[in-house]
């Protein structure tokens, strides 16, 4: 059932806004065509469950800061 790989990742990532934007993200990279899109989150839910805190929250080392510019 969902409402337990949802309570097993928040014991991973206990903010729950946190944890609904990393699902969200991940699932969007994650899903493949013709599967279904439930099947991809429940995955990316367990991945996270499984998963220790401090690999779900690094930040990837490439991350360049965008550019503003002045109106």
């Amino acid at each position: 059932m969902r409402s337990d790989r949802v309570f097993d990742a928040l014991q991973t990532l206990r903010n729950r806004y946190m944890l609904c934007q990393l699902a969200s993200k991940a699932t969007r990279k994650f899903h493949k065509p013709n599967t279904r899109i439930q099947e991809t989150m429940n995955e990316v839910l367990d991945r996270i469950a499984d998963s220790e805190r401090q690999a779900v929250l690094s930040e990837p080392e490439n991350v360049s800061e965008a550019q503003r510019r002045a109106a």
